[in-house]
């Protein structure tokens, strides 16, 4: 339920929070920054445009690799792997045995084609069981308009998918710490094997973890390396053109940008402008803690009226600078709210907006055990079909002592007045 929930979330932050700045000249046709804590969208251009992501397919690959990989596994390539090889590779032979997580460094840094296939036959035993996985995986992260081949990204006609997808990927990728350390590398070697007698060496093509090549942004002549990168995953074929899923951290800031079919190293100065543009004009903001109280909530038939509504969990957002001030809170509770209710039941739920753009949600919890009162329980235990029966026969008994209560008043009445008149 948490997670249909989440992705609930997910979709309505995508259908709200993207913003349009006019000063942005990208060269991509396609492209979206997100806030890489909670997933908001600050810019998108063509976000939905389907579009082939060439090797920033690897993402996928490189999720299920690490949930579902062993890293100290001997991975035994096969002539398959070396048969449906193409583009970029690491020159894996038939016969080779190299542990699984310098495949995984080769399919990450290097970008090797090669490497990205072994790895689907280890885990799944058929490349084309793997893609399965890949495009399962990829509708459980809401990435709806995107749909895999392959594990490595060659252009096929029906290999396609969207930069908001990439986005959805990037973002559940860096939340796993080991595809974090890897990313951030541009960088590695794998010692030598049983058929190779040499150390290869990889090397990154995400120069904005280290490219002191110049490239124009903004008309101001600067190197590619981009202060605070951490990553991602490049990706280029003749259909896919350039494309670039990357993340940066500035402060307590983490964001994601996403270009696809860009033009050469324009790619890198799409990138310094989303990033640019999130970093200058955004802020991180606390908008709820967790614990806090938003509402005193009536409650029916318990033995309390009422209880304290409090958050469920910390809620931030990324906000324009000095838009804080305005962002307002909304309150929505269950229509019955009636005890028994137990302390971190959800009462409602609470969701901050700025000028009708949503933010963030909650739910609203009980901070208190709420008992039923005895009135309702006895009630409650008491089967439907006696209950009128059962009122009824109250009905009759207090009746009965009305009389009995009247009848005596009489009797006093008329010995007072025996007394009086002297009668016996």
């Amino acid at each position: 339920m948490k997670r249909v929930v989440s992705l609930i979330l997910v979709l309505l932050l995508a259908t709200y929070n993207i913003s349009f700045a006019d000063d942005l000249n990208l060269s991509g046709e396609s492209a979206i920054l997100i806030d890489g804590d909670t997933g908001q969208i600050l810019f998108g251009k063509n976000p939905n445009m389907e579009l082939y992501p060439a090797s920033t397919t690897k993402i996928m690959t490189g999720i299920l690799a690490i949930e579902l990989g062993h890293m100290d596994d001997t991975v035994t390539i096969d002539d398959e792997i070396v048969q449906l090889t193409d583009g970029s590779h690491i020159a894996l032979e038939p016969g080779e045995r190299l542990n699984f997580e310098d495949l995984l460094y080769a399919l990450l840094i290097q970008s090797a084609n090669d490497a990205a296939l072994a790895i689907a036959k280890h885990i799944s035993g058929d490349i084309d069981k793997f893609v399965d996985l890949m495009n399962e995986k990829a509708r459980e992260l809401g990435a709806l308009n995107t749909n895999f081949v392959n594990p490595n990204g060659l252009t096929h006609e029906d290999h396609i998918t969207t930069a908001y997808d990439l986005s959805l990927m990037a973002k559940y990728a860096m939340e796993n710490p080991k595809f974090r350390d890897i990313v951030a590398n541009y960088h590695y070697e794998i010692p030598e094997t049983n058929k190779k007698d040499e150390t290869r060496y990889l090397n990154s093509n995400n120069r904005l973890l280290y490219s002191s090549r110049k490239i124009d942004v903004d008309g101001e002549s600067i190197p590619i390396k981009y202060e605070g990168a951490t990553g991602i995953k490049t990706g280029y074929t003749v259909a896919a053109q350039n494309c670039l899923v990357a993340s940066a951290t500035r402060g307590d800031r983490n964001l994601i940008a996403v270009v696809l079919k860009a033009n050469g190293r324009e790619v890198f100065s799409d990138i310094h402008q989303l990033f640019n543009y999130g970093f200058d004009n955004y802020k991180k903001v606390n908008i709820a803690t967790k614990g806090q109280v938003v509402d005193n909530i009536q409650v029916s038939d318990g033995i309390s009226s009422t209880v304290e509504g409090a958050i469920e969990r910390d809620l931030f957002a990324c906000v324009p600078k000095g838009g804080a001030d305005n962002i307002e809170r909304v309150i929505s509770l269950n229509e019955s709210i009636e005890a028994p209710i137990k302390k971190g039941q959800a009462l409602g739920t609470v969701t901050y907006y700025l000028e009708d753009q949503l933010l963030a949600e909650s739910n609203i919890i009980s901070t208190l055990n709420i008992e039923k009162n005895m009135t309702s329980k006895i009630t409650d235990k008491m089967p439907s079909k006696w209950y009128g029966l059962g009122i009824l026969l109250i009905g009759i008994v207090l009746i009965r002592l009305h009389i009995l209560k009247m009848r005596r008043k009489r009797r006093r009445r008329r010995s007072i007045y025996r007394m009086d008149g002297h009668i016996r």
